[in-house]
This record gives structure tokens, sequence and C-alpha cells, in this order.
């Protein structure tokens, strides 16, 4: 609010009842060059070639095959539980990579389960031949 200081009067400064415009001229003015500059770029198009890909298939709901580790580091191969040993688990990983389609191996790790044996696991399958590997997460209070 602007205040009146060249009155003739000798009176109170009284407040001035105008609308202050410049603000919104500046903005205005602004705007009117970003427009400017803009415009031009609106009608420019680029032309991409973009590859096309098919869609893949989906895995079947048989060819997928759960590891799940423990928390003190034991192993089930789909609820059979396996040795403490690896070398049934390298043998059953070599064997669905084998298969073909190859199966999807998902992983369902303990969260108290040490990540070294996650990743060996991981290494096992990579091994193997596995190219598609998942991991199980289940909401907290879900086992």
């Amino acid at each position: 609010m602007a205040f009146d200081g060249f009155s003739p009067r000798r009176e109170p400064r009284a407040p001035i009842a105008d609308i202050n415009t410049t603000p919104l001229v500046d903005v205005m003015l602004v705007l009117l060059v970003v427009f400017i500059v803009a415009a031009p770029l609106l009608g420019a198009a680029i032309r991409l070639d973009l590859p096309s890909a098919g869609g893949t298939q989906a895995v079947a709901a048989g060819t997928r095959v759960t590891v799940a580790i423990e928390a003190d580091g034991a192993a089930h191969w789909d609820a059979d539980p396996l040795p403490i040993d690896d070398e049934e688990l390298a043998r059953r990983l070599k064997s669905a990579a084998a298969a073909r389609p190859s199966p999807q191996l998902l992983i369902n790790a303990d969260r108290a389960v040490r990540y070294e044996r996650v990743a060996i696991v991981l290494g096992m399958a990579r091994a193997a031949g596995l190219e598609q590997v998942g991991f199980v997460a289940l909401p907290d209070g879900v086992r």
C-alpha cells in the first residue's frame, strides 16, 4: 500500500487506493519473452526410428523353481529339504538349466540369512547357466 507524500494540503497522509500495475506488467513482459523464445521449438519435431520389440512369452507356472534359504543356511528346493552340502543344489541347478525352456529361479531367503549364503546360491545359479533369477519378497508378518 502506498501513501500520498506530495499532497499540497497539510493533512495526514492518506493511503492511495489505486492498484499498482508495475509488477503485473513486469510478469507479463517476462512471460511474453518466454513464449516468443519457446514458440519456434513447439513446432519442431525430432524423427526417431525406434526399434520394434516383440513381446516375450510369459513364463509358464510349471517352469518356476523356488530355492528357499533359511536363517541357518539350510536350503529347500520347492519345499524339499536339501543336504547341507551344496553339491545336491548345484546338481539340481544344472539339471534345471538343461531343461528347455529354462525355468525361472526364485530365491526366497530369510531376512536373517547372511548375504554370503545368498551370493553363493546366485553364483551357483549363474555357473549352472540359469538366466532368469528373481527374489521373493513378502510383506512384514507373512511367512
